[in-house]
């Protein structure tokens, strides 16, 4: 696309505070140097957004202005900013939303993710992608192969959050794994630990639509927790991916020794009851993951080769005047995993 054929304004799902979700006209800004202008065709839902959207506010972020929402974009590179060799125009790319200012110690490690100055897609104060085109920085812009279609792009953030934690969590060969809820990342974190060559991966959550999938997408076990008990086993390592801290302390009475529980979850400020003596007797490592370093590559490799279902985990698509509708979709049907807003739609 030739930057003469960018208009000079375009759609986009702006929050004005919590439920005031409007579709208006904003300017399309940059590229800037070392950007590239995407044309988006997709974007991820995530709880975050979900959140942003009922409370104003998601943890400790809260909404300060009118805010574009949206951090799990895909779509097809339209124009670079001066000294971008590439990605080449046309190419399509899933963005990852948060890569760290890149000259900071912290950056400077590898640990990007956790930049003390970082900046992320649809994050306070930070517009985000839900909108018809968005500027973003070009080591941000992951070319996709032919395999994975441009939609599916959208799922490569939270699947990359999953790669990310399942190496946090250590999951290895022979391991036996259990995942507390069966959301979006709850089902992605199976499959990946799956891959990564766990033996048994046993998926918890209260809604048994939920757990259908999970099964449906390769984990060995499912447990209502609303009605059964975890079985009666000694795991290698639990991912927490509910949010309940409930579920991490039970999770972690079903660890056995030298075991890992590791957050992944949107965990609250604190919580109670941490079992220090189960900790301690047994040397259960508790540790988080928060994001994702390095797994865009790696994420994209599991889901063009196959080893990752991401058509399976997508349940809806909804147009950009529809923008409310799919924030309110995951919560207000059990049946529904992902959804995607389309601004071209």
């Amino acid at each position: 696309m030739n930057t003469e054929s960018i208009p000079g304004h375009t759609r986009a799902a702006v929050l004005h505070g919590a439920l005031d979700l409007r579709v208006e006209e904003v300017p399309v800004t940059g590229p800037g140097p070392g950007e590239v202008l995407v044309a988006v065709e997709a974007v991820g839902v995530c709880g975050s957004d979900v959140h942003y959207f009922t409370d104003g506010r998601n943890g400790r972020n809260v909404l300060r202005g009118p805010m574009v929402l949206g951090h799990e974009p895909a779509g097809v590179v339209a124009a670079l900013g001066s000294g971008v060799d590439g990605p080449a125009v046309g190419t399509r790319v899933a963005v990852e939303p948060a890569v760290g200012c890149g000259h900071c110690p912290t950056c400077r490690s590898g640990a990007y993710h956790l930049c003390p100055s970082g900046t992320c897609l649809g994050s306070p104060p930070t517009d985000g992608a839900m909108s018809g085109y968005r500027a973003v920085p070009a080591r941000a812009a992951h070319p996709l192969p032919d395999t994975l279609p441009t939609e599916l792009g959208a799922l490569v953030e939270p699947l990359a959050v999953a790669v990310h934690a399942v190496r946090r969590a250590g999951v290895g060969t022979g391991h036996r794994v259990l995942v507390t809820g069966a959301g979006p990342i709850g089902v992605l974190v199976a499959q990946v630990a799956r891959a990564a060559g766990a033996e048994q991966v046993v998926v918890t959550d209260v809604h048994d639509a939920r757990l259908d999938r999970a099964a449906g997408l390769g984990a060995t076990g499912t447990v209502n927790t609303a009605r059964d008990d975890l079985p009666d086993a000694a795991f290698d390592r639990l991912l927490e991916c509910s949010a309940v801290p409930a579920a991490l302390w039970q999770g972690m009475h079903a660890l056995g020794p030298a075991g890992r529980a590791t957050v992944v979850g949107q965990a609250p400020p604190a919580v109670d009851g941490l079992p220090l003596a189960l900790m301690q007797r047994w040397e259960i490592d508790l540790n988080a993951s928060f994001r994702s370093a390095h797994a865009f590559g790696p994420a994209i490799g599991l889901a063009a080769s196959g080893r990752v279902d991401l058509a399976g985990v997508l349940t809806g698509r909804f147009a950009l005047s529809d923008a409310p509708e799919a924030l309110r979709a995951p919560g207000a049907d059990p049946h529904h995993l992902k959804v995607v807003v389309r601004p071209g739609d």
